[in-house]
């Protein structure tokens, strides 16, 4: 088996592995669309939020602030709900990145090129695009100024920024390492994902002692670090270099996932099937490349210092800066540390500023930063803005769907969906959330992806 297969289909006969799916599971399958399967891997057991049927007439100035996902999927959603509304999109960034993507780029599976696109390709016409980043968040005075010095009043805001990663709390640390001195960092964008395979393929090469960490606080894809950590430890079986490597996680808190099911089974899997070491209430305070160093500290140990081979190192994260500095940060409780926009975590409206809205993950919400959950969160927040427009109230609820297909070994995942209460919500009756199944990763290696490019357009409810 090879280590790099740019057709994404490395070891894994597609034919194969629906043949030997059960018969009554083929013909449930045999019944859907490919769009279908990837809607419910997406999120297709949450409320429906559909399209008025007549495009609502309005004047409004809608300032939409991020390109990402979720503001791609509104720009999108707006253009085609409202007539006559002046819709303006502020992002400098022209490349667009399928982020979901990016573990596998990391771990030597998929090349770069599969997930990287132009943000030009999803912006509807007639949507003005200002190529800028917003310097100043005014909610008093209903504008945002740019770092072009150009200001942009609005009547209705919607932030959509995503977030920071802060290597700047990492003493030593930037994102020009990853790469080097066994350094990774699977998150952001497809060259730090290439430059982890690069010096994660070394240490498969060479064994040693393997690092990997979970930063505290709220990030991304909260299951990226623990599929890094299985996905490097099925690559070392098969090398058969499984025997002279010695792999460590290391946690911020007592848990591994914040569902208690999947949380219960990573805590069994790691130690007794795997053979990973899991360390609790470990911070990262500081690295020392060069001499391959980290130093942590620990509720029970105090500060110390651990030697590395190859070390996965994300760092913690936060709103973007102009965000967390402005009224629209939380300014108290749990999401006010990052910045985090306040909303309300079902209408996703502004606490404070009524004609604020938020998706993504920007938002200071419980759980939830993945694509899944901006899927499932936008529709929400342009119902909730069109019926406000209208002098309404918000009434459609996000009830914290988000979804993680958590890749336990190459050709095997467990499809994890659940809510604000942290209740299992599969989109398959035929699928275990509570297993690892051949399916998920058929989900996540090939229909993700398409299903991803039709969000951005606007066309999944």
């Amino acid at each position: 088996m090879t280590d790099h297969n740019p057709s994404g289909s490395e070891g894994i006969d597609l034919k194969r592995l629906v043949e030997a799916c059960s018969r009554r599971d083929f013909l449930k399958l045999s019944g859907m669309s490919t769009g279908a399967i990837a809607a419910g891997a997406l999120g297709a057991g949450t409320l429906l939020h559909s399209q008025p049927a007549r495009a609502v007439q309005t004047n409004a100035r809608i300032v939409i602030v991020g390109a990402g996902s979720g503001g791609l999927n509104a720009a999108n959603r707006l253009r085609r709900a409202l007539d006559g509304a002046e819709i303006t999109l502020v992002d400098r960034r022209e490349d667009h990145y399928y982020q979901p993507g990016l573990t596998l780029v990391a771990t030597g599976y998929w090349t770069r090129d599969k997930t990287e696109d132009r943000n030009e390709r999803y912006i509807p016409r007639g949507v003005n695009w200002v190529q800028a980043m917003v310097e100043e968040y005014d909610p008093e005075n209903n504008r945002i100024i740019t770092d072009e010095g150009e200001t942009l009043e609005y009547d209705y805001l919607l932030v959509t920024t995503g977030l920071e990663l802060r290597f700047d709390r990492i003493e030593g640390m930037s994102a020009d390492l990853i790469g080097t001195h066994g350094i990774g960092c699977v998150y952001d964008t497809p060259s730090n994902a290439c430059a982890t395979w690069d010096a994660l393929e070394d240490y498969l090469q060479q064994g040693g002692k393997g690092l990997f960490v979970r930063p505290p606080g709220a990030i991304k894809c909260a299951g990226a670090p623990l599929k890094m950590t299985m996905i490097t430890e099925h690559r070392l079986r098969q090398r058969e270099m499984r025997g002279n490597a010695d792999l460590h996680y290391y946690a911020p808190g007592d848990g591994l996932f914040s569902q208690p099911d999947i949380d219960d089974f990573l805590k069994r899997h790691f130690p007794e099937e795997r053979d990973i070491d899991v360390h609790w209430h470990h911070r990262v305070k500081g690295i020392e490349p060069e001499e391959k160093r980290v130093t942590f500290e620990s509720d029970e140990d105090g500060e110390f210092t651990e030697s590395y081979d190859f070390i996965h190192l994300p760092p913690s994260m936060s709103a973007p800066k102009p965000l967390r500095e402005s009224e629209l940060a939380a300014q108290e409780g749990p999401h006010a540390d990052g910045g985090w926009l306040e909303v309300d975590q079902y209408t996703l409206q502004h606490k404070r500023y009524p004609n604020v809205f938020g998706a993504g993950d920007c938002c200071g919400v419980p759980i939830g930063k993945t694509s899944a959950t901006v899927k499932n969160m936008t529709p929400v927040m342009v119902e909730n803005l069109i019926s406000v427009i209208q002098d309404g109230e918000p009434t459609a609820e996000f009830d914290g769907y988000t979804s993680c297909p958590l890749i336990t070994e190459i050709g095997q995942a467990i499809l994890v969906e659940f809510n604000y209460d942290l209740e299992m919500v599969p989109s398959f009756g035929f699928i275990s959330p509570y297993r690892e199944h051949w399916m998920a990763w058929v989900m996540k290696e090939h229909l993700l992806l398409p299903a991803y490019n039709a969000m951005l357009h606007g066309r999944m409810s």
